[in-house]
């Protein structure tokens, strides 16, 4: 009878779990099933991606990354990727390396009402980018700044900026000050408290904050296809030469998106460890 009822307990302690990960798999599944599915429509042809309802057994083709490498809009990408790679390692380097000794200052040796300070970095973040959009474009033209990749750097970095100091503050919030106060102590300067610890100790908080402004930085649109031309074209910009007066041409659009993704696909796959550590670094315990 006791085998008998510590089975019961036991099921019932299972079964939450089981319903838990089928409910976790199933949100997998469901977040995963567009990109599968744009994965597969770039892989058809034009004529068998625009069928309705969509054939799942249709001939594929790379006729779609053919076209987005040249032939239908008869440039090159490669220029907008690496522009969109520019500004967006450019902008995360100049984040990190003024996000850290902010949030070190506001950790180790915190003002008076430090909490106004961090609610003015993400107060920053409250304006629509659409309303600094005319003042930065006339800033631009007057200093002859359009169509400049380095003028979307500094943009980015100034956008990510007030995100990443509240990211980097939760970590640097993990070390006890002791640890500070020690190498204080040594004789250690800021440069070597940073070097030696900070980045040691905090390097998953870095690489899930560095990810997260990449993220932003290769997304963005509306300025880059504002201040942009032909010379700092991104690659989002790249991908509306796809929608044209003829039409929406669905493979090209699936394959192009595909190839645009794969840098920060590739870029959090490869950080994927460190992110999780990362994100649980800065939790609220």
């Amino acid at each position: 009878m006791s085998s008998h009822c510590r089975h019961n307990r036991d099921s019932a302690r299972h079964h939450p779990s089981a319903i838990r990960g089928l409910a976790a798999w199933a949100t997998g599944l469901a977040f995963f099933a567009p990109v599968a599915w744009m994965v597969l429509t770039s892989l058809h042809s034009e004529t068998d991606a625009a069928t309705n309802p969509p054939s799942l057994t249709a001939p594929l083709t790379l006729q779609g990354y053919r076209e987005f490498f040249g032939a239908s809009t008869g440039a090159s990408p490669w220029p907008a990727l690496i522009n969109s790679g520019t500004a967006g390692i450019t902008s995360t380097v100049l984040v990190l390396a003024l996000a850290i000794p902010a949030a070190y200052a506001l950790v180790v040796k915190p003002v008076r009402r430090w909490s106004d300070v961090m609610f003015f970095f993400l107060a920053t973040k409250m304006l629509p980018a659409v309303a600094g959009l005319l003042p930065v474009y006339l800033f631009a033209k007057e200093l002859g700044l359009l169509d400049n990749i380095w003028l979307l750097a500094v943009l980015y970095t100034a956008m990510n900026l007030p995100i990443a100091v509240w990211m980097m503050r939760s970590f640097l919030a993990e070390i006890p000050v002791d640890v500070f106060e020690a190498a204080a102590i040594d004789g250690a300067g800021i440069l070597t408290v940073v070097h030696k610890i900070i980045i040691p100790i905090t390097a998953p908080g870095i690489a899930a904050t560095s990810l997260i402004c990449f993220i932003f930085s290769w997304n963005e649109i509306l300025f880059a296809r504002v201040l942009t031309g032909v010379n700092a074209t991104t690659a989002p910009v790249f991908l509306t030469r796809f929608v044209t007066s003829q039409g929406l041409f669905l493979a090209q659009v699936c394959a192009a998106a595909v190839v645009v993704s794969l840098p920060v696909l590739a870029a959090g796959f490869a950080a994927q460890g460190k992110l999780v550590q990362g994100f649980s670094l800065g939790a609220v315990k």
